[in-house]
């Protein structure tokens, strides 16, 4: 946010702000997976990171609440995507515990952040 409050850009955004984090998160991560897997898990866990946070500023370029909203919820549908190949990352033993651990906790605040701002923009269409 800005030093006035007001929320001028996207980037102003907590929801925008903690996303970006989790995709920064998940590029550091799949530098490590195998070559292998860079047209396959790597690039499908990037492109569903990186969908959060470019969803939440389309979304938040709408002039539209219900159009705002439209976005939002894709962007949540995305961080979904993003926690099932955290998860087969998991599974493939491409990450470590902690790894999984702080992967899925940044998802989850990411969650928790976005369905405020969904609940926000919501209140804004009444």
């Amino acid at each position: 946010m800005t030093e006035n409050g007001k929320i001028n850009n996207f980037t102003d955004l907590n929801a925008w702000e903690k996303a970006h984090e989790l995709v920064i998160f998940v590029y550091e991560l799949t530098r490590a997976f195998p070559k292998e897997e860079i047209y396959g898990v790597t690039s499908q866990l990037r492109r569903a990171a990186a969908s959060v946070t470019a969803n939440i500023a389309e979304g938040f370029s709408r002039y539209h609440y219900k159009e705002k909203n439209n976005f939002y919820y894709i962007a949540r549908g995305s961080l979904g995507e993003t926690e099932n190949f955290v998860y087969i990352a998991k599974d493939l033993k491409y990450l470590s515990e902690p790894e999984f651990k702080k992967a899925l906790g940044l998802c989850e605040e990411t969650k928790k952040i976005l369905n405020g701002l969904i609940r926000s923009a919501k209140k804004m269409d009444s």
